[in-house]
Parts: structure tokens; sequence; C-alpha cells
């Protein structure tokens, strides 16, 4: 039978105060896999429809003269096609399907004999198909059997994923290998995107067209700006693994089909200077955030060094500014997915999102709290949204010590009150936070008092600091640091918070060739007297703009002032707030400007810390003298550490 498709008009229904596109008010025709508020498992897998099909793109960016092709896997319930019964499609557009795989065992596609997939990577499919759900594992443009070449947040790699979106809504052509028509004629045009790091990202860019159909995304540790994954404030990150770079290591084409494309890439980059460009405006999805129509659920680790935290920080507020419906949970861990930090409960909520804005069953996810949050190692609160309510930026001073650490305390510096940092191009972090009350040549530190109540910090701290260099350029780091001895997930280590066990759990419904069963995760927890909570750079050339560096005249005051990664948690009382100041950081960075001497106005200068000031609390005790603090942090961060663990 045809069922009519809802309208949006139709699919209007107050939830929790907002009016939620996607909520179907008035009861669908029964399905078998509906019992009340939820879907159950009640269809074969083992014996679920797989289809490989070839969804035509309107672009050619590999100059062959056809339109470029996407290639979709699919695997949906055959008793609903067989009944009638339509189903919405779960889908992970992902380049790394053949050539890294996915999750934490990296699981490729396994083929069968006729092409299409006879083992799905991760659990969706296992999980959501016998509960009345496709799922669509799609190659990106120019890898596995997708022709076209990648471009990286480009056109052709959001386009191409849009594309399947509109195939399964009757709006693209779709052919088998053997070059008949494919029609999805038992999908309801329903799309709930959902994937970590770069599959993750590519569901931000195609939510951020607004294309009909998509329902929803779950971006999990997901870029909302390759420029920002790349620079920070006109720092660049690295030139080696740049988009050419990563364009290449998930080419699926043969040399030297996609060579012009990767030079385009890396032209497009302008490493020379840095710049922000109409190339990496292209890739950056923040300001098309009005275009969203589709609900989001944000997953990032607080501690995430690969995809950083100002990624979801700033799609958030823009999203939150354009009042789409949104819900959020924040870890410790690094660059992890939630299957593998809070397992269960990842399952289970997720099941009730897609159930609620794929299936239009009214179950009360949108009625709880919107952001849950990793306060310790597994232990999570929920709060009613991010940042805290009532969070406000505090304008926190800089003062001078006696020959070592500052402080930072709500008492201003008298305007030129002087202190000077030389860079050393050397000092990485570990040694910059270390022993932060010795001199160390190539810092600054200043210490607050130690709290007399805890101090919930959430949202984005800035740094403004009044300055006198002597010479055109430099680089300047920021990092907030967490002094006090405590137990921490480890999200800098190998795993980035978690450890994998021998032992095994199941999700889902198994076939002869592809089961449901991952190892078993826990928490790698430490003890160490210090952490950093947030880090910060800044290319001085690219003060005042991203497009338009100005090389500094020696001798001349400037005030700098950037933007540190967001960050949410509470200092316990006792902890000392540390802030730490560096020039060049070649250990992050790639400086454009070492060896400088800086003079600091510290009257002049502040830090803006993002708190929420709990029952009971005062923002930051007055400070004379800064305490002393014996503090070591480890383990050091490799710098290639934060490319080759992309995935």
């Amino acid at each position: 039978m045809t069922m009519r498709r809802t309208t949006l008009a139709a699919a209007l229904v107050c939830v929790a105060g907002l009016l939620v596109p996607g909520a179907v008010a008035t009861a669908a025709p029964a399905a078998p896999h509906v019992r009340g508020t939820q879907t159950v498992p009640v269809y074969d897998y083992a014996d679920a429809i797989r289809e490989s099909v070839w969804v035509t793109t309107p672009l050619d960016n590999d100059g062959d003269g056809v339109r470029d092709k996407i290639v979709v896997d699919l695997v949906h319930p055959r008793e609903a096609a067989e009944r009638g019964v339509k189903v919405p499609v779960i889908m992970d557009a992902s380049p790394y399907y053949q050539c890294c795989g996915r999750g934490n065992e990296s699981e490729r596609k396994v083929y069968a004999a006729d092409g299409t997939v006879a083992k799905f990577p991760l659990f969706y499919d296992n999980y959501f198909v016998p509960r009345g759900y496709a799922f669509a594992a799609v190659d990106f443009n120019g890898t596995s059997r997708s022709t076209g070449c990648g471009d990286v947040g480009g056109r052709e790699e959001i386009i191409g994923a849009k594309t399947v979106i509109d195939w399964l809504n009757g709006r693209a052509r779709g052919e088998y290998a053997d070059g008949t028509v494919a029609r999805a004629t038992w999908s309801t045009g329903k799309v709930g995107m959902i994937g970590k790091s770069w599959d993750g990202t590519v569901a931000n860019g195609v939510a951020a067209t607004g294309v009909d159909g998509l329902a929803t995304i779950v971006p999990i540790s997901a870029i909302s700006s390759w420029f920002d994954y790349y620079r920070d404030n006109g720092a660049l990150y690295t030139t080696d693994f740049g988009p050419a770079w990563l364009s290449g290591f998930v080419n699926g084409r043969p040399d030297p089909i996609c060579v012009p494309n990767r030079e385009a890439l890396l032209a497009g980059s302008d490493n020379a200077t840095g710049n922000f460009n109409a190339f990496w405006a292209e890739r950056d999805f923040v300001p098309d955030a009005r275009r969203v129509r589709a609900s989001v659920f944000v997953v990032h680790g607080i501690n995430d060094l690969n995809v950083e935290t100002k990624h979801f920080a700033r799609w958030w507020d823009a999203l939150a500014g354009r009042g789409v419906p949104r819900k959020i949970w924040l870890g410790q861990e690094g660059h992890v997915d939630p299957f593998d930090f809070r397992r269960a409960e990842w399952v289970a909520t997720l099941h009730r999102w897609f159930d609620f804005w794929l299936q239009g069953l009214r179950n009360d996810v949108m009625r709880e709290p919107m952001a849950t949050i990793e306060r310790t190692p597994d232990h999570w609160v929920n709060e009613p949204t991010w940042p805290a309510p009532g969070s406000f930026h505090l304008p926190v001073s800089l003062g001078t010590g006696d020959g070592s650490a500052g402080t930072l305390g709500l008492r201003p510096s008298r305007p030129g009150t002087l202190v000077s940092v030389t860079d050393d191009p050397s000092l990485r972090e570990g040694a910059a936070v270390s022993d932060p009350n010795a001199a160390v040549a190539g810092r600054q530190v200043f210490l607050s008092a130690p709290l007399r109540r805890d101090l919930r910090i959430s949202g984005t701290a800035t740094v403004s600091l009044r300055v006198r260099v002597n010479q055109a350029n430099t680089g300047f780091a920021a990092r907030l640091v967490d002094y006090g001895t405590a137990e921490r997930i480890n999200s800098l280590a190998s795993g980035e918070g978690i450890r994998t066990l021998a032992t095994e759990s199941c999700w889902g419904a198994t076939s002869a060739a592809d089961d449901p069963c991952y190892r078993d995760t826990v928490k790698n927890v430490v003890t160490r007297d210090a952490a950093v909570i947030s880090r910060g750079w800044l290319d001085a050339a690219h003060r005042d703009s991203l497009t338009a560096p100005s090389p500094l005249v020696p001798g001349r005051w400037y005030t700098v002032t950037w933007q540190l990664h967001a960050h949410d948690l509470v200092l316990p009382a006792g902890r000392v707030l540390g802030l730490v100041i560096t020039l060049s950081d070649s250990q992050f960075t790639v400086p454009r400007g070492t060896g400088a001497t800086v003079d600091l106005d510290l009257g002049r200068s502040r830090l803006g810390l993002p708190i929420s000031l709990l029952p009971g609390a005062a923002a930051l005790p007055e400070v004379e003298v800064a305490p002393q603090v014996s503090a070591t942090l480890e383990p050091e961060v490799p710098p290639e550490d934060r490319w080759t663990g992309f995935r």
C-alpha cells in the first residue's frame, strides 16, 4: 500500500513548550514494531533485505564528464517491505568504511558475493533493523566504491550525502549495479544521520543545507568548521596533515584521477598565510545553522584534543539562537564514542531519540533534561541546559608575584604593572604547567587562592592581554589549569580515557556474517595533581582579522583577545585555578614567529572566566600572594597523536 507522507505543518506538536518538527501528533497506521511509545524487535535481521545503490549526484568533480555517484549500502526489514510498512532510515555517511574502519574495533564493511554488504560496522543495523528501521552506510565521494574525489568538508561531500536523502525521498536517481533503477519505496523518507568525527561532521554539513527529509542528526565529536579544525585564531595546527593529505588518506580511486583535486585542496588551504578565505568559508557550517530543520543530539568529550570543544560549543550556540530542538552529552573522555564510555545508557537514550524523531512516537525524551554531563569518572548529572543557567563571564585580574607565580583574583592590578616573558619554542605543555611557583623561562603563571567553595566553570573562557612585543609577530598560548590531587580520566593516554577489555556485550540481532557483540570498556582513571582544563592559541598578526593579518609594530602597545576552548566542570573547594601564558607553541602549533620578548601590562589584562555561582558560593577568594603548589603534569601529548588518532 502507499502511505501519504506527513507534511511539516502536520508534524508540529508542542513538546516542553516547543513546536517540534518531526514528532507526529496523530497515530500512524499500526506497525508490528511499535508497542506503545517504543519500537520493539520483531523483524528477522538475518533475513533482512540487503542492497547496494549508486545514487547520482549533480556534480562531476573528478572531471570525467559523468556525474559522480555515491554508494549506499542498505539493510532493512523484509517483513515490513512485504507488508507495505514503510520504515525510516538511520544513516552513517563515512569516508572510513574501507580505508580504516569504524568504532573502537575498526570494523570495515564485509561484502557478500553479490556485492551487497554482509557485515556492517557498528551496532546500528543489528539493533535498529529488527525494530523497524533501515540502516544506510554511505561511502563518501571518492572513497570505497563511490566515484568523484574527496573534497574534505566541501560542496561535493555535503551534496553527495544530501543527494542520498533526496533519493530516499524520490527526488534523485538511484541504480543497482546492473543499471536498473532503484527506488526507496519501502522508506518513509525520514532520515536520521549519525556518526563520530568526520561522519558526524558531514551530518552537521547536511543539516546546514536544510534538506527536506532529514529529521534529526546525532553528531559525535564532530567538526563544525574545518578552518577551526586546522587552526585556532590564525595559529596553524599543522601543515603536514591538512585537507589534501586527508583526502589522499581515504581515497579509493586509482591515481592520478584525484591528484588535481588534492592539489586544489592544498592551494585552497593557504598555509602560507593561515588566512580564512572562501575555501574555508565553504567548510564552515556554523553560519548556516539558520537553515537547520532537523533536531540535533550533540555528544562530545570535553577533553577531546582532536576535534576540540570549540566545535560543539559554537555549533550549539548557533543552534540555540535559532531555537533548534536539541540535546547534549558531555563526557570527560577524549575522542571517544559514547558506545564506549556509557554503553547501556547510550543505547537506551539513542533508541528513545530515534523513536521520537523518526518513528513519531511520543515518549519523554524531549521532556528529559537537555544536558547530561560527566562531572567525575562515571558520575553523571543532568542539567536543564548548557552552558549552565545563569552563567556569566567573571572578569579575573592578573597580579604580580614574588618573582615566580603571579595571582588570579578580583582585585585589579595598577595599570602599568609590567611583567615580561621571553619565548622558548622548545617549552612543552608538561614543563609549562608543572611546578607553577618555579621560575621557568618562556612562561608566566597566575594562581588563584585555594577555593573556599566549589566553583562551576561552564562555557568558553577568554583571555585579554595588553602587550608590547619586540618583533612583528609572535604566537600566544593560554591554558587554564586545575591544580589539586584528584582521580581523573586519563584522556591523554592511548585510548583517550578508556581501556578495552577482553569481555564482550551484545546489542542487537545476529546473522551468519554479522554479530552485534563488542568488546567492553572501562574508564582509564589515574590520580593526578594537575590537569589542563582548556587551551587556546593566537597568531598575533591575526589578532584583529582572520582574513587580513597585520604585523605588529615593535615597541607599540596592543590589546590581544582570544577565546579558549569550551569546558564544563566543578572545581571543588581547596583546588587552585591557574592561568599559564606562553608564546610560540611548537608542540601544538606551527609558529610563525619565534624568539619574541613580550611585556604584559597586568593592570590592563583580564581572564574572562565563564562561571555559574553554586548556592552559597563566592566567585573567587581574595589573594595577595600566589599559594605554593606542587604539581607535575603527565603524560606528555605527542603532537602527531592529534592527527594519527583522528578517526
